[in-house]
């Protein structure tokens, strides 16, 4: 298992906002993005540069961070392979996954593209307040 059961528990939780890093002409871009994670794949719906940019290379990263009042509690990185898929049936029911994880309508980002991110590492910290 990559990913380790507390940070799975972790990321399956909260409705916290994630950064996805691609990569833009060899430079990286970094943008947040809702997300769904389960059984090591991570769902997000994107369009735009992000999608483009997984088009051309679909090596990326993803990182969650917790705080309380700017205090870190935990924080999971990612790195894995992005996937497009193009099935409406998919998009909408992965659409209509992480809308309701953030309290969104479920036609919010109608016109959105599913990603899906095979995970292939994944680095895990908590902080106890002392850091």
């Amino acid at each position: 298992m990559t990913v380790p059961a507390e940070a799975e528990r972790l990321l399956e939780s909260d409705p916290l906002m994630a950064h996805l890093g691609t990569c833009l002409e060899g430079r990286p871009h970094v943008a947040p993005v809702w997300y769904r994670y389960e059984n090591e794949v991570v769902e997000i719906v994107t369009t735009g540069q992000k999608l483009a940019n997984i088009r051309e290379n679909p090596r990326v990263a993803l990182s969650v961070q917790a705080d309380d009042e700017g205090d870190t509690r935990w924080m999971v990185s990612l790195l894995g392979t992005a996937t497009i898929v193009e099935d409406d049936a998919e998009t909408a029911t992965a659409r209509r996954r992480i809308n309701e994880k953030y309290g969104a309508t479920t036609d919010a980002y109608a016109e959105n593209t599913l990603v899906r991110i095979d995970v292939g590492s994944a680095t895990y910290q908590k902080y106890d307040g002392n850091n």
